[in-house]
């Protein structure tokens, strides 16, 4: 089993733009000495470096995870990887025919496939998005119908509209073109960037189901000081609501393994202030709840001044440091929202490792897409560069196809 946060540094990815470097020489090589006489050498290079880049991406995925399983980073990696096997995939087909008929397919075919790579994954994946969308509208239809008719209830039913809807959309814009050169050029332009921006929030959403079915499955070493429990709401007369004591529940008991396990007791860091529509604070309600379940009140640490998760992770750090600032640390929270949580640790500088709690089936892929679109807007400048490198990329790999 893979171990959170046993790794000091970062890993990074210069030997891909190294890889990069190589391949854009060694196809430079090949046009000057003539790009349709040597189409299987070039689509052979192309998908040597696919495999290398690759296994660097889940090489990197991995030693992200001992780095910092909390990460952007975490959900790109994979993310990339799987759209890169598929391209391979297909790139690999595509070898098989030219050897078999080379008058048919050249290097031409090359350029195409990899400009028409988003559009194909798109179609590919297509039964997927079907299902999922229609799995996340029936957890939305529960959701709607147990908990009420809220905007924030619907996001599941929203994203499936839009997923579903743009592979349709792409498919009716794309079936038929007439025109000119120019504005057949401009029409296929179009249609792969948007092929492109699609593919890559697609490709984010099954980076983050990864991330997010790891995160929650793993099991924090016993060998804890501190243990924060991060708050939400709780009921009018003070206790923990449901979803509040689903977290308390999962710190007990990680608790009580430990000390079974390693005889090690730990501190509790209770970490909620008081909502305006709250008769006290998060933190005295998961005091009290703990209290209650025999906790001594010496193993309990109170953090009431936080009002998000960003001022949890901030606010309990301060309260460790004054009590053991070499303390090893993890956080409680439900299941869905470990690997944010994790983020905001992070964030503070923090090292703690997150442990999920349960929660009813209706309500984690709402609250899981909610996590998702959060996580995105948070990173609008890496968004934009990423977005801008699709621009350049797809714009001249067009002028060339239509040279």
């Amino acid at each position: 089993m893979i171990r959170f946060d046993t790794r000091d540094k970062k890993p990074t990815l210069w030997n891909v733009a190294a890889l990069t470097g190589v391949l854009a020489a060694v196809l430079a090589v090949f046009l000057l000495l003539g790009a349709e006489q040597h189409a299987f050498a070039i689509s052979l290079s192309l998908g040597l470096y696919l495999v290398l880049v690759v296994i660097l991406l889940i090489r990197a995925y991995f030693g992200q995870l001992r780095y910092n399983p909390y990460s952007y980073n975490t959900i790109f990696y994979m993310g990339i990887a799987l759209f890169l096997v598929a391209v391979l995939i297909l790139l690999i087909r595509l070898t098989v025919l030219m050897v078999r008929q080379p008058e048919l397919y050249a290097a031409s075919a090359v350029l195409h496939l990899l400009l028409g790579s988003a559009k194909i994954y798109m179609l590919l994946t297509f039964p997927f998005i079907l299902v999922f969308s229609a799995a996340l509208c029936v957890s939305n239809i529960s959701l709607i119908r147990h908990e009420g008719f809220r905007t924030v209830n619907m996001l599941g039913i929203i994203l499936s509209f839009l997923l579903v809807g743009g592979e349709l959309f792409l498919f009716f814009f794309d079936f038929a073109v007439s025109g000119s050169q120019r504005e057949v050029m401009i029409h296929d332009l179009f249609a792969n960037l948007f092929a492109a921006v699609y593919l890559y929030f697609e490709c984010m959403l099954l980076g983050i189901m990864v991330a997010d079915a790891i995160v929650v499955r793993y099991e924090p070493e016993p060998d804890k000081d501190f243990l924060i429990i991060l708050g939400c709401g709780i009921r009018r007369d003070g206790t923990p609501s449901p979803l509040l004591r689903g977290r308390i529940d999962r710190a007990l008991r990680f608790a009580e393994k430990q000390k079974a396990q390693t005889g090690k007791d730990l501190i509790f860091v209770t970490s909620g202030g008081q909502g305006p529509d709250e008769p006290i604070s998060e933190s005295a309600s998961m005091k009290r709840y703990l209290l209650e379940q025999g906790v001594p009140e010496e193993r309990i640490l109170e953090e009431d001044r936080s009002s998000s998760t960003f001022e949890n992770m901030k606010f309990s750090k301060a309260k460790i440091r004054e009590v053991n600032p070499q303390g090893k640390i993890a956080f409680s929270t439900t299941n869905y929202h470990v690997f944010r949580g994790g983020l905001y640790a992070r964030r503070v500088k923090m090292r703690a490792v997150g442990m999920g709690a349960k929660t009813r089936w209706y309500f984690w892929p709402n609250a899981a897409v909610r996590e998702f679109v959060g996580l995105l807007t948070e990173h609008k400048l890496k968004q934009g560069l990423i977005f801008g490198g699709m621009v350049v990329f797809y714009v001249v790999l067009t002028l060339l196809a239509y040279r």
